[in-house]
């Protein structure tokens, strides 16, 4: 995959030089750079499960990554120094819900940056391009900016990276899931 656009929030840049989480941020970098990602390139004709599915399965590859399913951070790795606990990043995929559903990960990195559980917090969206050709409620980078810059404004007081992806390029249609009736 490509990533086209960072935001960051609350001096979250400055954070990850100043607490040694560059190297993870790189890996977080590198781990959806590695995620080969083609699509038919049509308006909605493609699931995103199967983009969250491949950046699940590249971040568990990698190793040391701490996935939680639900009701928290979807990753978390930690930098040790020492056998001691540095740093900790966490990172938030949002690329196969409602795009409202942006919310509730950004009250999981508040939560887990007020319990001390991570210094950073990483959200990854499709970006604008890219969820025209996902379901229509996909989330985008534009739908994260703006519910963190204007209908949950407290969030602009955390260390907050919002991080913007692209597909590969043109191929075949990625299947959508079947809906639950």
């Amino acid at each position: 995959m490509k990533i086209t656009k960072m935001k960051f929030y609350n001096g979250s840049k400055d954070k990850v030089c100043r607490l040694g989480l560059s190297t993870l941020f790189l890996e977080v970098q590198q781990i959806i750079l590695e995620t080969e990602i083609r699509l038919f390139e049509e308006k909605d004709a493609n699931g995103a499960a199967v983009i969250r599915k491949a950046l699940d399965d590249r971040f568990e590859a990698v190793g040391e990554w701490k996935i939680q399913k639900t009701g928290g951070i979807d990753w978390i790795k930690r930098i040790r120094y020492n056998n001691s606990i540095i740093s900790r990043i966490g990172v938030e995929i949002q690329v196969s819900a409602r795009s409202d559903m942006l919310i509730r990960d950004v009250v999981h990195l508040r939560n887990s940056l007020q319990a001390g559980e991570i210094d950073v917090g990483i959200i990854v969206v499709p970006d604008d391009r890219l969820q025209v050709f996902l379901p229509d409620r996909t989330p985008s980078f534009k739908d994260a900016v703006r519910y963190i810059e204007e209908e949950f404004k407290e969030a602009m007081t955390f260390p907050i990276i919002v991080i913007a992806i692209e597909h590969d390029g043109p191929g075949k249609s990625l299947g959508k899931q079947k809906r639950k009736s």
